[in-house]
C-alpha cells in the first residue's frame, strides 16, 4: 500500500520588531499606568509635608478658654441696685448692681448680686457666670464697711435649678445667658434686667 506523505509546513517566521520598540504585556502596563496616575498625588504631598499639614490642622483647632483676671468693683450703691423676680417661695429680694456688670473678652458676665432678707440683712457677692459652660464662680463677699473678703471656694461650679434661691438659675436663663448664648454687652444685661426679662429667653430677636 503506497505511504501518503504530509507536505511539510512552511515555518513561520516572527515578524521584526522595529527597532527601539519594546512590547510591553497587559498586567506589567496596567501597572505602570497606575504609577503615572499616582505621581501627581505624590508631588501633593511632598508640598504639604508632615510639618506644614499640622501647621494646618492647628489653624482649624479651638483655641483653649483663658479666664481674664476679675477685677473687684466698688462697693454697690442703693441708686445703682435693680430687683429682679426670682420665686413667690422666698421671702428674700434680689438686686443687681447695675454699675457693676461687665463682659469681659472671656465671654464670662460678672457682676455683683445683692440679697436681702426680710429681716433686713445683706448678703452681698460678686460672681462671674460663664453662659456656654453654665457655670458660676462666686470671686469675693462684701462688708459691711464695704470692702471685700476673697472667697473661699473659688471654683468654678455648674448652676443647677432649685425650688428656694435659684437666683443664679434666673440670671442664666432671662437676663445673662438666654438660650445658653452670652449677652453681647453689659448694656444689653441691664437693659434685661430693667425690663423683667431678656427678649432672647422668650425667642423674641434683640
Amino acid at each position: 500500500m503506497p505511504v501518503t506523505r504530509q507536505a511539510k509546513q512552511p515555518e513561520q517566521t516572527p515578524a521584526p520588531q522595529a527597532r527601539g520598540v519594546f512590547l510591553i504585556p497587559g498586567k506589567l502596563m496596567k501597572k505602570r499606568l497606575l504609577l503615572l496616575c499616582l505621581l501627581p498625588a505624590t508631588s501633593l504631598a511632598a508640598v504639604f509635608d508632615q510639618s506644614s499639614w499640622g501647621k494646618f490642622e492647628h489653624d482649624f483647632e479651638e483655641k483653649p478658654w483663658v479666664e481674664m483676671e476679675a477685677q473687684l468693683p466698688p462697693a454697690p450703691k442703693p441708686e445703682n441696685l435693680l430687683p429682679f423676680y426670682v420665686s413667690a417661695s422666698t421671702d428674700n429680694r434680689f438686686f443687681i448692681d447695675s454699675a457693676s456688670v461687665t463682659l469681659g473678652e472671656d465671654k464670662v458676665v460678672r457682676y455683683t448680686l445683692v440679697v436681702k432678707s426680710a429681716a433686713g440683712a445683706n448678703n452681698i457677692s460678686y460672681e462671674g457666670m460663664r453662659c456656654s459652660s453654665g457655670e458660676l464662680k462666686r470671686y469675693a463677699f462684701g462688708r459691711n464697711d464695704g470692702s471685700w473678703g476673697k472667697a473661699r471656694n473659688t471654683k468654678w461650679e455648674d448652676i443647677r435649678y432649685k425650688d428656694v434661691n435659684r437666683q443664679h438659675q434666673m440670671l442664666f436663663d432671662d437676663f445673662f445667658c438666654p438660650r445658653g448664648i452670652a449677652v453681647k454687652s453689659a448694656a444689653e444685661a441691664v437693659n434685661a434686667i430693667k425690663r423683667g426679662e431678656h427678649p432672647g429667653s422668650k425667642g423674641i430677636a434683640w
